[in-house]
């Protein structure tokens, strides 16, 4: 009698393991989220549902640390923040202090030990730090900490920080200052004591983070999405440079630089990641993204039936080239919610037909139609050609595909997990080359400075906008190279 093996339900430790790395699609990979209260003795449900909203950024681990004023109480755990979460737990996270963090990582960090928020023990008590976005310079710093005694217990650049804090002699507000000084790339801070809540963004503000207020509270968030969920009104962004202070005294608002950069917020949370509710120097993003439709219809025009985009990114931007050329908006292609990890290993026949589990495309829709369809971004270019073949299968006699950014050709350093520049199929293929390689009768992509003017409007305040714009044309804000360990990618 013949015993069948039954199959493991998952690959990883647990479910949702590696959901932001699926080989199958090559979209940029989500960042990661933080989320902070001061003031508001609900502040672990506040940051619960704040780190709801802002699951989209980070999918692997989330965390939530409380302090009520005497001692820590926090949690962490992998997979999404309602698995991480249960009821009992979260009556467990007693105080008015608050920081929060939903996590993607890079490939072999997706771990425990570096969830966060981190949480030490340091000469003046506690200390909890969540970051969103990457030290370019931290290997460097790492192993001079190293060389002096520090032991490490992560592989996270947030660890460096709370190093130079901690080895400081300074206060805490002082040490903090010295640390970020030090510090090269892209981040947004929380650092939080027994008593304080320190709030930071890097010189060039390329990480999104803002405040708002609940009452008399004070809440931060990498999106403005996450005050809409809590009912908090948005006051401001946190400006590059700036340190905030919460503490018993109030709000203190300082710098721990001056500023001497231009603002260089990351163009691909407009185009991208950034959830289309949320509002960042002063934009909405489903505005902007509309915006970056229009646009596109004006430089790239071409005649066809119907108008679909790629959900779900890329539906507001397909809403605004219809609108702007009159071809009718159509729902082409439906995005399937419940396409994370499956529970069985697919064969690599299953694997090329994947697309399918994640979208489908409505035949009645798309057959015997000209199709133009748009989508974000382009990175190694197999995605785009299996959404092409997906809709020729439907049916659709042509398929025009407009990007509404620029060609991605250059790799992130401050916090976006991007392929090495040698997989980017824009900078190694002509656009007439990248058209044949994804099937595509016709490609056009936004201009950059069709992007700035959608993004940032006529009167912007410098010719990109106040974006970064690196990964389109290889200027990046900062310097990258250190010492031959330049890295890129989310490493918080």
């Amino acid at each position: 009698m013949s015993h069948e093996v039954t199959p493991q339900l998952w690959t990883g430790d647990y479910y949702n393991e590696g959901s932001g790395k699926d080989g199958l699609f090559d979209k940029l990979k989500d960042e990661c989220g933080v989320f902070g209260v001061y003031g508001h003795s609900d502040s672990a449900s506040l940051s619960y549902y704040g780190l709801h909203a802002l699951q989209h950024r980070g999918e692997e681990s989330a965390g939530i640390c409380v302090s009520d004023r005497s001692e820590f109480h926090y949690h962490r755990g992998m997979g999404l923040v309602k698995e991480v979460f249960d009821k009992d737990m979260m009556a467990s996270l007693v105080g008015d202090i608050a920081i929060g963090h939903v996590r993607y990582s890079t490939s072999g960090d997706s771990k425990l030990t570096n969830a966060q928020p981190l949480v030490f023990k340091y000469r003046d008590g506690d200390l909890a730090v969540a970051t969103n976005g990457n030290i370019v310079n931290a290997p460097q710093i790492r192993r001079e900490l190293e060389q002096s005694g520090s032991i490490f217990q992560t592989t996270s650049d947030t660890e460096v920080i709370a190093h130079l804090i901690a080895r400081s002699s300074k206060d805490l507000v002082e040490a903090a200052k010295d640390a970020f000084n030090r510090i090269v790339g892209g981040y947004a801070f929380l650092i939080m004591t027994n008593d304080k809540l320190l709030v930071a963004s890097d010189p060039h503000g390329l990480r999104p983070l803002c405040m708002g207020m609940l009452g008399d509270a004070y809440v931060f968030a990498s999106e403005s999405c996450a005050f809409e969920t809590i009912g908090a009104k948005l006051i401001r962004d946190i400006e590059p440079g700036e340190l905030l202070i919460l503490d018993e005294q109030g709000l203190r608002e300082d710098r721990f630089e001056e500023k001497k950069h231009r603002k260089s917020l990351c163009a691909m949370e407009y185009v991208y990641f950034a959830r289309p509710d949320s509002d960042m120097n002063g934009s909405n993003q489903h505005a902007a993204r509309k915006r970056m439709g229009s646009r596109m219809a004006l430089e790239s025009f071409v005649d066809a039936d119907i108008v679909t985009g790629v959900p779900d990114s890329s539906i507001s931007a397909a809403i605004g080239y219809a609108e702007q050329t009159g071809i009718p908006y159509e729902l082409g292609l439906i995005k399937n919610k419940y396409s994370g990890r499956t529970f069985i290993q697919p064969s690599q026949e299953l694997r090329e037909q994947g697309v399918k589990m994640k979208l489908s495309a409505v035949r009645r829709v798309v057959e015997g139609q000209r199709v133009v369809m748009i989508d974000d971004s382009i990175v190694r270019g197999t995605t785009s050609r299996r959404i092409v073949n997906l809709l020729r299968e439907a049916g659709a006699t042509e398929v025009h595909v407009r990007i509404t950014s620029p060609p991605f050709k250059n790799p992130c350093f401050y916090g976006i997990d991007t392929p090495d520049r040698r997989e980017l199929i824009a900078s190694q293929m002509s656009i007439e080359e990248m058209c044949k390689e994804i099937h595509a009768d016709s490609l056009a992509f936004l201009s950059p400075e069709g992007l700035i003017t959608a993004i940032a409007g006529n009167n912007a305040e410098d010719k990109k906008g106040g974006l970064c714009l690196a990964c389109f044309d290889n200027d990046y804000p900062t310097r990258t190279d250190f010492g031959g360990e330049e890295k890129f990618g989310c490493s918080c």
